[in-house]
C-alpha cells in the first residue's frame, strides 16, 4: 500500500477529473483500517507501520482533493516536473491581466470598496474554473502535458491573486 501511486491507493483511475465523493469514501475506509486506535495493543513495529500508513493516506488524499495539487501530481506521474518559482515565463496578455487585477484589488482596498472586491473574486473564480476545465481536457483527453504544465503555473498565479482578494476582504470586514 505504501508504494502505490495516490490514485491506485484509493482505487481511482489516474485522471484530473475524479469522483470526489468516491475519493472521500475510500479515504474514510482506509483511515478506519489504519487508525492508531485499532493498533493500541499492537507491537511497537505495528504501531509505527500504522502511523506510516495513516500519514501516507493523508498526504495522498490532500493531493488528490486539491485540483492544483492533483494536476501537479498527474504531471509528475508522466515525467513532467513543474518548478513554479523558476518558471515565470507567461504570455504577456496573462501577465497584463494579473497586473490589472492586482491594481484593482489595491484600489478597492484603499477605497474600502467591498463590492469591487466581491466582483473581482467572482471574476477570478470564473477564470479559475475555466482554467481547471481546460486543464482537465489537456490532461485527460488530449494528453498534452506541456500545455497542462503551463496551465498549472497559470492556476497557481490565479490562486495567489485570489488569496490577495481574500486578504483584502478580511481587512475590510475587521
Amino acid at each position: 500500500m505504501l508504494q502505490q501511486n495516490h490514485f491506485a491507493l484509493f482505487g481511482l483511475k489516474p485522471a484530473f477529473e475524479i469522483d470526489t465523493a468516491r475519493l472521500d469514501q475510500a479515504y474514510r475506509k482506509l483511515q478506519a483500517e489504519v487508525h492508531p486506535d485499532r493498533y493500541a495493543t499492537a507491537t511497537a513495529q505495528e504501531k509505527l507501520q500504522s502511523l506510516a500508513w495513516a500519514t501516507r493516506i493523508n498526504e495522498a488524499y490532500q493531493t488528490l482533493k486539491n485540483p492544483l495539487l492533483r494536476a501537479r501530481y498527474l504531471l509528475q506521474l508522466h515525467g513532467f516536473e513543474i518548478h513554479e518559482g523558476a518558471n515565470t515565463a507567461m504570455p504577456a496578455e496573462f501577465l497584463m491581466q494579473q497586473m490589472e487585477w492586482r491594481e484593482a484589488i489595491e484600489d478597492a482596498r484603499h477605497t474600502r470598496n467591498l463590492n469591487t472586491l466581491v466582483a473581482l473574486n467572482r471574476e477570478l473564480e470564473h477564470e479559475m474554473e475555466a482554467l481547471k476545465h481546460a486543464l482537465g481536457t489537456a490532461l485527460d483527453v488530449r494528453g498534452d502535458y506541456a500545455s497542462a504544465a503551463e496551465m498549472v503555473c497559470k492556476l497557481r498565479f490565479l490562486e495567489k491573486v485570489r488569496d490577495e482578494i481574500e486578504l483584502a476582504l478580511e481587512d475590510l470586514e475587521q
